[in-house]
């Protein structure tokens, strides 16, 4: 069963092989809409979880400060009490 093609005509084989080998323009677009997609959501949570530590930095600064407030005033009473 041998095909014989015309000049300038292809076969269905030789069209499908093409099609699945080369990336469609829009296929290859879509991927790297997908991974810009990806990149901003990773950009997105990284920038919240360095918002968080930096709120957590904060509070636990604030606290320390507190405390060592406290300690001084403590100091400064006892300090005045063997006066």
């Amino acid at each position: 069963m041998s095909r014989t093609l015309t000049p300038g005509a292809t076969s269905s084989r030789t069209t499908q092989t093409t099609q699945t080998t080369e990336p469609n323009r829009s296929t290859t677009t879509m991927n790297t809409m997908h991974e810009d997609l990806a990149r901003a959501h990773m950009d997105a949570r990284l920038g919240e979880a360095q918002q968080l530590r930096a709120g957590y930095q904060l509070a636990r600064a604030r606290r320390l400060s507190r405390k060592a407030e406290r300690a001084a005033q403590q100091a400064r009473l006892a300090l005045a009490r063997v006066l």
